[in-house]
């Protein structure tokens, strides 16, 4: 069982940056696919970043050269770094953990709100 906690979320203005992260319980965070997912008012969630254990990454299209995911597996966290925030980057961010396969993962934190402003 692993448990996902997000922080960081808030108001910035377009332009600006924020980092969220994502601390996990359980001794075998290492072993997980780590991502972060979006959900914006009225569209479906979607898959924004994902970081495997061998050290692979994946970006969406939206947000790359924007966007950075990194791990700390000593500190059990997983971080999105935003910089050059955009309006329609506003969603409901989650933090989400898989052994196997992060495009349906098995754990989710419970979100945390992004709002960028114009």
């Amino acid at each position: 069982q692993v448990q996902l906690v997000e922080s960081g979320g808030g108001l910035v203005q377009a332009g600006g940056s924020l980092r969220l992260s994502c601390a996990a319980s359980g001794r075998t965070f290492s072993s997980y696919a780590m991502g972060w997912f979006r959900q914006a008012p009225g569209k479906e969630r979607e898959i924004v970043a994902a970081s495997w254990t061998g050290g692979s990454t994946y970006y969406a299209d939206s947000v790359k050269g924007r966007f950075t995911i990194s791990r700390d597996n000593a500190k059990n966290t997983v971080y999105l770094q935003m910089n050059s925030l955009k309006p329609e980057d506003t969603a409901v961010y989650y933090c989400a953990a898989d052994l196997h396969r992060i495009a349906t993962p098995d754990y989710w934190g419970q979100g945390t709100q992004v709002t960028v402003s114009s």
